[in-house]
């Protein structure tokens, strides 16, 4: 299933509040699909787990390092979402020393089940993940969606040649 503009869905994200103080100075935030699109230039890789090997050695740290490079084309945010919960989200950004890039927790699957990218890792222990793609989308309108090959449920590989960095800079650089 393709589409031309990113679903609605709802994201439950964690943000700091100082005034709460204490070890924990957290609180829920809510956050739609338009307060992420409405009105932005956006990239938004989206890969099957914080934690796991190629999106922690590779795939993010990788976006991480461009982010310059994208901003500098007009991207006002590039997104990394994954079918995780907040808390696995936040953490996953602290040990990677993400700086720029918004770790966006999906951790219903409902905007990814939505982009029709839902699949099950369950042959990983995973249960239902999503599938490994980047979009440039541009006021919530899809403008570009690099999807890796072989999409299915239990694929036995986890195949990252498309969704990278490099290529969808590439991309913005020649669009």
């Amino acid at each position: 299933m393709i589409i031309d503009t990113v679903p609605q869905a709802t994201f439950y994200t964690r943000v700091r509040n100082e005034a709460l103080g204490g070890p924990n100075p957290f609180e829920w935030k809510l956050l739609s699909s338009d307060d992420i699109f409405k009105g932005r230039n956006v990239v938004l890789f989206s890969l099957p787990g914080a934690f796991t090997p190629t999106c922690s050695t590779s795939h993010l740290p990788r976006y991480e390092e461009l982010y310059d490079e994208f901003r500098a084309l007009g991207i006002d945010e590039v997104i990394c979402l994954s079918v995780n919960d907040a808390f696995t989200m936040y953490q996953w950004g602290k040990s990677q020393n993400a700086k720029n890039v918004f770790l966006l927790p999906d951790g219903n699957g409902e905007f990814t089940r939505k982009m029709g990218m839902l699949v099950d890792k369950s042959n990983l222990g995973f249960g239902m993940r999503s599938w490994r793609y980047s979009m440039h989308a541009v006021d919530g309108r899809i403008e570009k969606i690099f999807v890796e090959p072989g999409f299915m449920d239990n694929c036995p590989d986890d195949p990252f040649e498309v969704s990278d960095a490099d290529t969808m800079l590439a991309y913005l650089k020649g669009a």
